[in-house]
């Protein structure tokens, strides 16, 4: 049962689902009718102790220390302990399992709290033990040291190497704040294969302001002149909102605008420039406010000739003129699906990435976020963001959810340390329904706050999927990168967050 379903039953407003502290109210609220329920009807409510504070289980837990050193793979058999070693621990040990972790941090080792394939050793002294970390162990084929032996190796850890800082990687130094150099790259519908499998891309730079020395500023990559528009694509600059059709006829409707030049809308608002009408469209309660935004409404054709098409229906005698091209928000850099963009995190160190889709009644959707390194694992559990933990411990990973058909990640990237490799960023169905039911969803990298997009893509693929890869931030040598993904699974957020390295409970 959900929630939202009790809250409604018992009468206690819900304003933001999916908000903690809202959630929290709301539960206090259905706790204290649940009580009065009880009381008028004269039931004992199954109501369970709680476990004395002493009690391990429920110790506070510090926030862990990010590793300094990459992972040199699996220990060795006889071999020694090398910094950066991803290590695990299950079962009773005769050393507390808090000296056992604090031992092993301070020696350069990476504890984590899961077994996964990038797993250097678990230690334990019960291999036959039957537990999660000991099965997944068995099953990766996972290299397992028994407490004595590992105390002793920890006396002689090797050393290990060390992750590099952003702008370090290749002898090229970050590009300082006040240089002014902040190159933007994207990716058409040509080139999506090519960069998936180089990592290639081309760039459109801003205008660079001077250095203000030498020392300060160095080059940023990819700095060739930006391409012209190519011919043909006369919807460049046009953001165009599709209504009505099957989910076949809209993806492929919003595809050719794409081809076009354009960007594809998924909900009315005040960067839609353009509507196209599918048949059913007419239904679609959006339609009536076409002509007071004065927006022209053009039916299926107009996608095949937009040039020498009618202006559309939209604009009907005495409409609100449409909004002035220079009033209007910059249109955003148009992404396919594996498009990607580089990021002028010198300007803007905060980003966000912000999905939308079509409101829909018979399910909700989760967007979360996975701080991964450079084995695509989580550090620690904390490092997954989602409703029930909208933020990492160091704070520089959120969830703003702004509404059931907009859900947004804040990331701070000039505060990841070295050892974050990448931010991914997932969308989950909650209750029935699959994404092919939910249709198109809009991703865009937003720098800063209130600003313009910079980067945007509509995902539109998905058929019973539901779980959904939107996009991701990630190190490219010295460069922060969006790219947008649309990978979709049948399995559901669980078993997509166990990929990541995440402990969750069967």
């Amino acid at each position: 049962m959900k929630l939202g379903t009790l809250a409604a039953h018992y009468g206690v407003p819900q304003l933001r689902a999916h908000d903690a502290l809202d959630d929290t109210r709301v539960l206090a609220g259905i706790l204290r009718a649940t009580l009065r329920e009880a009381a008028r009807l004269d039931l004992p409510l199954p109501l369970v102790a709680c476990p004395p504070r002493q009690d391990t289980r429920f110790a506070p837990q510090p926030p862990k220390t990010p590793c300094a050193y990459r992972n040199p793979g699996r220990a060795e058999a006889g071999g020694p302990l090398v910094q950066g070693m991803k290590i695990a621990i299950t079962g009773e040990t005769a050393t507390s399992r808090a000296e056992l972790v604090a031992r092993s941090v301070a020696a350069g080792l990476n504890v984590m709290t899961s077994v996964s394939r990038h797993t250097s050793a678990l230690v334990t002294n019960a291999a036959g033990s039957g537990s999660a970390k000991a099965r997944r162990a068995a099953a990766e084929g996972v290299p397992v040291i028994d407490e004595h032996t590992f105390l002793r190796l920890l006396d002689d850890v090797r050393p290990g190497t060390r992750h590099l800082a952003a702008g370090a990687e290749a002898g090229v130094a970050p590009v300082a704040a006040g240089a002014g150099v902040a190159p933007v790259a994207v990716v058409t519908a040509g080139e999506a294969g090519a960069a998936a499998a180089t990592g290639a891309a081309v760039a459109v730079p801003v205008a660079p302001a001077a250095p203000s020395s030498p020392e300060a500023a160095v080059p940023a990559p990819r700095r060739p002149a930006p391409a012209a528009v190519p011919a043909g694509r006369p919807l460049a600059g046009r953001r165009v909102l599709v209504l009505g059709g099957t989910h076949p006829a809209a993806a492929a409707a919003r595809s050719r605008i794409v081809e076009l030049g354009g960007s594809a809308a998924i909900n009315l608002s005040r960067s839609v420039t353009d509507a196209v009408l599918l048949p059913g469209g007419e239904t679609d309660r959006r339609i009536r406010r076409m002509p007071k935004l004065g927006l022209p409404v053009h039916d299926e054709h107009w996608l095949t000739a937009p040039e020498g098409a009618p202006a559309g229906t939209g604009a009907a005698s005495g409409a609100a003129r449409p909004t002035p091209e220079a009033d209007r928000p910059s249109a955003p850099l148009v992404l396919p699906r594996g498009g990607v963009a580089d990021l002028p995190t010198a300007q803007a160190p905060l980003w966000h990435i912000t999905a939308a889709w079509a409101p829909r009644d018979r399910c909700e959707i989760d967007v979360v976020a996975f701080v991964l390194d450079e084995d695509e694992q989580v550090t620690f559990d904390e490092d997954f963001v989602f409703y029930g933990a909208p933020e990492n411990p160091a704070g520089t990973v959120r969830l703003l959810t702004d509404g059931p058909a907009e859900q947004t990640i804040a990331v701070d990237l000039a505060s990841l340390p070295p050892s974050s490799r990448k931010v991914a960023v997932a969308a989950a169905i909650d209750g029935e329904g699959t994404f092919g039911d939910v249709g198109a969803v809009q991703v865009t990298a937003v720098p800063g706050t209130g600003a313009a997009p910079l980067a945007g893509a509509t995902l539109d693929a998905a058929t019973t999927e539901r779980t959904l890869l939107l996009a991701e931030f990630y190190r490219r040598g010295p460069v922060w990168r969006f790219r947008a993904v649309g990978q979709g699974y049948d399995h559901g957020l669980a078993d997509l967050a166990r990929g990541y390295g995440v402990d969750i409970a069967d």
